[in-house]
């Protein structure tokens, strides 16, 4: 699996940490020193989940090696969707007129990016894909509660597109190494733990503890053994990218995995938690640091709960 092209979009409206005194009396200190987080994108009255990705998209034409309507797979990943109809794969079908394409749409949380790949693989392994086009897309600011203390400042809204194909195509092409998920749907709170209730209270965070514990536990996890499993040295990782979840969650996974601050990349600080786009929008960012052969580690953790890894090469 050959990651060909890529592309990322936010909104233009930045919300700085001082929107969040006059909000839920939170301070910059208090959301700096329990998130890292000093501003986040929000999208405007008419930006949605589905044309933030649309517009990650356009980013990305100028770059891909082949036509878009040679895109025989789309897969969109949110768990923040605008229709659950008419979902995120099905608009971004609709708007760049592609014909013949099977079309879904998955939600896990902020693993939903990680677990779409891993469909990708399997569409690919039984020969009903060859072209995919993949988009993360998170409107978090629809769902969460500015006046929630404990999580409503986490939230920023962002996309980002994929072409993914099965050979390589160009000489700035990522491929994918290996996938792994796990479900965690019966660990600690699960569930309950981080929710989005579009009929209730939106996205809500009631045992941030709880979350906290297991995506360091998690994210770890699911780098170590992506490394030993693919015979990676963690000091011959050139770039690890975990979901931006938290400042405090990268901080300690970076301190127990060893890792150097350089090998670390994150935006959490500008951008805050994008959800399951955060990882492949990171990626996106730093496309120019990235040289032959380099390898790179992608982890997440997502509500519910469930976590993830890629491991990629620079070809």
């Amino acid at each position: 699996m050959i990651i060909n092209t890529l592309s990322w979009y936010v909104p233009e409206t930045i919300i700085p940490n001082s929107y969040f005194y006059e909000q839920a009396g939170l301070t910059e200190e208090e959301i700096v020193s329990k998130s890292g987080i000093k501003e986040r994108r929000r999208a405007k009255a008419d930006e949605n989940t589905n044309t933030m990705g649309i517009e990650a998209v356009k980013k990305a034409l100028p770059h891909l090696s082949f036509p878009i309507e040679e895109v025989d797979l789309i897969v969109g990943a949110t768990y923040s969707p605008y229709d659950l109809g008419g979902t995120l794969a099905h608009a971004i079908q609709k708007e760049f007129n592609i014909d013949n394409a099977i079309a879904l749409t998955i939600d896990s949380a902020c693993s939903s990016f990680v677990n779409s790949l891993e469909a990708i693989e399997g569409y690919f392994a039984i020969n009903k894909a060859t072209k995919v086009l993949l988009v993360a897309s998170e409107h978090n600011s629809a769902y969460s509660n500015d006046d929630d203390k404990n999580s409503g400042f986490l939230f920023g809204d962002g996309a980002a597109a994929l072409f993914i194909t099965k050979e390589s195509l160009s000489s700035n092409d990522i491929e994918i190494l290996d996938i792994h998920t796990t479900g965690l749907g019966n660990v600690g709170k699960s569930v309950d733990a981080v929710y989005v209730k579009p009929t209730r209270d939106g996205i809500a965070m009631p045992f941030g503890r709880d979350v906290f514990q297991y995506a360091c536990k998690y994210i770890t996890l699911e780098t170590e053994n992506i490394l030993k499993n693919n015979d990676v040295l963690l000091n011959d990782l050139n770039y690890f990218i975990p979901h931006q979840a938290n400042a405090r969650i990268t901080d300690f996974v970076a301190k127990k995995l060893k890792l150097d601050d350089s090998q670390v990349l994150s935006n959490i600080d500008r951008f805050g938690n994008t959800g399951c786009a955060s990882t492949p929008i990171v990626l996106a960012q730093n496309l120019d640091k990235l040289k032959p052969n380099d390898t790179i580690v992608l982890s997440v953790f997502g509500g519910g709960y469930s976590s993830g890894a890629v491991l990629l090469r620079k070809l």
